[in-house]
């Protein structure tokens, strides 16, 4: 695997931050300035230097792949007030999925009100919106949100995701040097089947704090580099156990963090000062952060 990574490197077709310095990936955008996974918010990320910006992808009922954190509509818009019968009843809990609502009936909630009257009239983009937006300006890093839930109620995420790729010539590492793709996700089972479908785009592996039982160990970590070329532990992760990335790395692997956020900067006086801690004393190589306009590029 190492060699793969360094032949992938020498060809300038992607390399690990560790090997070119340190990666900021704007978190659902500029999410700390605008309403999350909008094209306000991937804007704001582009002119405050993202390299990269993250899309979390949904499906919507007519197979269309939406910017979008949440399996339903409810946290982030208006859904419940244009739509108030449309709704599913789970454990006395009212749900309003995005799988059930047409893109054309996406297109009319406001998803950005909740974040300031600025932000009124603000729409949930399509992925091929946000794509349009983006490039050219910075790489793309979306993430397969619940594939697994969208398999069982008979779509195919993988697909749809390689298919919006290839329709921009995008598909390929490389194809793009301006527009950079990397293909994230929690779910190991996806970035598999990515590799399966014959994508060589680079992947990386998410890992919750609540499974990291399960990852802490050398033996553990090493074969990841079987389906990605990173890992992406939740940054509390590398905090209590930074002989994480030392594993990492032996293995050939990359390691992006996530979150790093100004409205939580985990016991440091700001945001700047925790990302400069992971990202020079940890030796971290990249960081999903909220405030792209807060992010060291060298060491304080």
């Amino acid at each position: 695997m190492r060699r793969l990574v360094w032949g992938l490197l020498l060809a300038g077709l992607y390399a690990p931050a560790q090997y070119r310095g340190k990666t900021l990936i704007a978190h659902r955008g500029a999410s700390a300035y605008a309403p999350e996974n909008t094209l306000p918010a991937y804007r704001l990320a582009i002119e405050q230097g993202a390299d990269y910006v993250e899309q979390d992808l949904q499906i919507t009922k007519d197979g269309v792949l939406v910017c979008l954190h949440d399996l339903t509509l409810e946290r982030t818009t208006d859904v419940a007030d244009v739509f108030p019968d449309r709704h599913r009843t789970e454990e006395g809990v009212r749900h309003w999925y995005a799988s059930d609502f047409t893109l054309q009936e996406i297109r009319r909630l406001d998803a950005g009100a909740w974040r300031g009257e600025q932000f009124r009239g603000t729409r949930i983009p399509s992925w091929q919106e946000a794509i349009d937006l983006i490039r050219g300006k910075a790489g793309l890093y979306p993430e397969t949100k619940a594939p697994e839930v969208y398999g069982s109620r008979g779509f195919d995420m993988e697909r749809l995701v390689l298919d919006v790729l290839r329709k921009n010539g995008l598909d390929r590492p490389g194809a793009d040097p301006k527009t950079p793709v990397i293909i994230q996700s929690f779910s190991e089972a996806s970035l598999r089947k990515m590799a399966g479908l014959g994508s060589r785009l680079p992947r990386l592996f998410l890992i919750s704090e609540r499974d990291q039982q399960k990852w802490l160990s050398p033996e553990a970590i090493a074969p990841v580099n079987e389906f990605a070329l990173g890992i992406g532990p939740e940054k509390t992760m590398v905090r209590s156990h930074p002989e994480l990335v030392k594993w990492a790395h032996d293995a050939g692997l990359s390691v992006t963090i996530w979150t790093l956020s100004s409205a939580n900067p985990g016991g440091f006086p700001d945001v700047a000062q925790e990302t400069a801690f992971y990202l020079f004393q940890l030796g971290v190589d990249a960081a999903f952060t909220n405030n792209p306009d807060r992010f060291p590029r060298q060491p304080r």
